[in-house]
């Protein structure tokens, strides 16, 4: 068994296919138009969807926005150097809502950004050993 995708509700598909492909780096793996279901999936990820775990983007014809609710956390990205990380986000327009710097109560570098929908994303400094 292995984890297929996280599937993440838009309410601008473009938009947001900009932000994951444009400001983190993310390629456009598939997107397909469901009409009789009124429905658009976009699929993006850093590498194929046979051997890495990838994001569904689901647009709802119509619906421009959603509650995100209390129950969703984050996703998780591991960056080489978060601080750089960070300065190209916002470079390229994205919004970083916490910046790089060692995690509370330890010393994991991590950072946060926001998409244009709302959802958390979490950039995590890899680790030197």
């Amino acid at each position: 068994m292995r984890l297929l995708h996280t599937m993440l509700r838009t309410g601008n598909l473009d938009r947001a296919i900009d932000f994951y492909t444009n400001v983190l780096g993310m390629r456009l793996l598939r997107r397909t138009d469901h009409p009789t279901g009124q429905f658009t999936l976009a699929f993006l990820g850093y590498g194929d969807e046979q051997s890495n775990t990838v994001i569904e983007l689901t647009y709802n014809w119509g619906v421009t926005s959603y509650d995100l609710g209390k129950g969703f956390g984050h996703l998780a990205i591991e960056v080489d150097d978060a601080y750089s990380a960070c300065a190209n986000i916002k470079q390229r327009g994205g919004n970083v809502t916490r910046e790089a710097g060692p995690m509370k109560h330890g010393t994991t570098v991590i950072a946060f950004v926001t998409d244009p929908d709302g959802y958390q994303i979490e950039l995590i400094q890899k680790k030197q050993y």
